[in-house]
């Protein structure tokens, strides 16, 4: 049954309000870009519903070590900063629009088409 109390978590309020969640900013990931264990593409989409260029995050499920066995700290948005990229991976940033009505660009100013 679709409608509900309109309670926080019900029916429509299940969704964040638009201008509410902003496009999150990180390394592009090129679609045939084979990501090693750990990393994962993260999907965005603006207020209308257009899909963004996926960006780099750390899988949740993801604690990485270094070579004595110490864990190493990630973000806390899990989102992957430039100095831990993988190997080989163009870093090339998503740069979210100032004007969410406005296509999301890339830094080197190639922007998304629509």
């Amino acid at each position: 049954m679709f409608g509900g109390s309109g309670a926080p978590g019900e029916g429509i309020a299940v969704f964040p309000p638009p201008g509410t969640k902003p496009i999150k900013r990180g390394i592009l990931v090129p679609e045939d870009f084979e990501l090693p264990p750990g990393y994962v593409r993260h999907y965005q989409a603006t207020d209308d519903g257009r899909r963004v260029p996926a960006i780099l995050m750390f899988h949740p499920d993801y604690h990485p070590v270094d070579a004595h066995g110490v864990p190493i700290p990630l973000p806390e948005d899990h989102i992957v900063p430039p100095d831990m990229a993988p190997p080989g991976m163009p870093i090339e940033m998503l740069e979210p629009p100032e004007n969410p009505a406005e296509e999301p660009n890339a830094a080197s100013g190639q922007g998304a088409t629509p």
